[in-house]
């Protein structure tokens, strides 16, 4: 259905493929989103399994999410920068829907073996230990279940983030003259495009949960898991907008003219591909991925704190919800204005700029002890956040070399992966014995030392 999508270099076009690439983007996201919320809450519910208690069963859950991903997402990238965006993304549909199904019988365990455990949230009558290798069979199950959701979502991130940054800069070698002249348009489109593709997530964290949780309540967690399997089906129908041109070995006319010229003057045309090390190596490209966890360790740990201050702040459930809505939308909102304001943004002022203003919220944080406060704190650091994402998949798209694009997009994967699986825990360990406003404050001065990173690029780097 691909071949008939039309050319990349229409303007029209070219919209449309992003569109379909975004909502492609949410449909495999929002349900890796929704079973990530709803089988930790079943194992909550249930009462956990026997010989792990419930918290400790979810948590171990959680971490499948994003543990496996880290260790599969560099042949990830490597594959997708060998066959593209369409082979890899139906891969990705195929594993996230094949998490839901394995997900339905695990779900439906009390409705299978009533004395295992309860889903309704009633006592669980016989702890699922006594029952031999039923409630191992279970936790297989649930574990499966993760890992394929997390490694099926994160292989279509890289495959359809990697087939964007190609669509903008395809469009704009063909519409810009001079070299210079396309350069500056395409660093300008990368920022454009990726910062559309951001809302993705944002859209997919409120989807996923928030459709699993009315299932959950209406039909059941067996039906929530299928209903989650569904999703990934949309993604099928949003590919036949993408076409194969955006697959490897399509190039750009820079890369043409410059294989032209390599050509003519008896030279190899194409450098032969580098490891992972040689591709940290590349001026940037290693620094960028270093300044791409600061920020999202800064992320995870603003999530992790505000719960906890907000309870010691005596806040309501609600109040801390609000204090984290206001955030995702200040992300979600920013990520809109990108566009308009692309062409005034450079991308490693912009990452300073955040990391110093992220680093003054931080400082002041622990003294935000009121609602208004706090909901002031978390709009500037969701506006500085939400910024950055399309900054450093802009600029790593122009440190790669053309052919390990898709491998740098999946190491920033791996790294904001392996932070949420690990710190979450480390954050736990020290906010127990250090308290949250010292964790704030050691952040900040990280983010304030980290500052100088992006300024070690080169102002004008050229992406071919």
């Amino acid at each position: 259905m691909s071949l008939n999508a039309p050319p990349p270099d229409a303007p029209l076009a070219r919209h449309q493929i992003l569109l379909a690439l975004v909502i492609g983007q949410i449909c495999l996201h929002a349900a890796m989103a929704g079973l990530r919320m709803a089988l930790p809450l079943m194992l909550l519910r249930q009462g956990g399994l026997g010989w792990l208690g419930g918290e400790v069963a979810a948590g171990l859950l959680l971490g499948l999410f994003s543990m496996v991903p880290v260790v599969t997402a560099v042949r990830a990238g490597r594959w997708t920068d060998r066959r593209g965006y369409h082979r890899p993304v139906r891969s990705a549909v195929v594993i996230v829907v094949a998490a839901g199904l394995v997900a339905v019988p695990a779900a439906a365990w009390s409705l299978l073996w009533p004395e295992v455990g309860s889903l309704d949230g009633s006592p669980v009558a016989t702890p699922v230990a006594s029952q031999g290798g039923l409630g191992l069979v279970q936790l297989l199950l649930l574990g499966l279940a993760a890992s394929l959701a997390g490694t099926g979502s994160n292989l279509g991130l890289i495959a359809i983030q990697r087939s964007a940054g190609r669509l903008a800069s395809h469009g704009r070698d063909v519409a810009s003259s001079g070299a210079t002249d396309r350069d500056e348009a395409t660093r300008s489109e990368l920022k454009k495009v990726f910062s559309w593709l951001g809302i993705a997530p944002s859209l997919s964290n409120v989807i996923g949960p928030m459709l699993a949780g009315f299932l959950i309540d209406a039909i059941g967690f067996p039906g929530a898991c299928a209903a989650m399997a569904l999703l990934p089906l949309g993604t099928l129908l949003c590919a036949a907008r993408v076409p194969v041109g955006l697959a490897p070995g399509s190039q750009t006319a820079s890369t043409k003219a410059s294989a032209t010229a390599a050509a003519s003057a008896g030279q190899r045309a194409v450098a032969p591909r580098q490891g992972v090390l040689a591709l940290l190596a590349l001026p940037g490209v290693g620094g960028i991925l270093l300044a791409n966890w600061f920020f999202s360790t800064a992320w995870d740990l603003h999530t992790f704190l505000i719960p906890l201050m907000g309870h010691q702040n005596g806040l309501s459930a609600s109040a801390i919800g609000t204090v984290l809505g206001v955030f995702a939308l200040a992300v979600t909102a920013i990520r809109l204005l990108v566009p308009l304001l692309a062409e005034r943004l450079t991308e490693r002022h912009v990452m300073s700029g955040a990391m110093l203003v992220i680093g003054a919220v931080f400082l002041v944080y622990p003294w935000a002890t009121t609602l208004g406060t706090m909901v002031v704190c978390a709009l500037v650091l969701g506006l500085a956040q939400g910024i950055v994402q399309p900054m450093i998949l802009s600029t790593l798209h122009q440190l790669a070399p053309p052919d390990q694009q898709g491998e740098v997009i999946a190491l920033r994967s791996a790294v904001i992966n392996l932070s949420s699986a690990v710190l979450p825990l480390v954050f736990g360990l020290l906010g127990g014995a250090l308290g949250p406003a010292l964790l704030f404050r050691a952040m900040a001065v990280l983010l304030w030392v980290g500052a100088w990173l992006p300024q070690r690029l080169a102002p004008h780097r050229p992406s071919a």
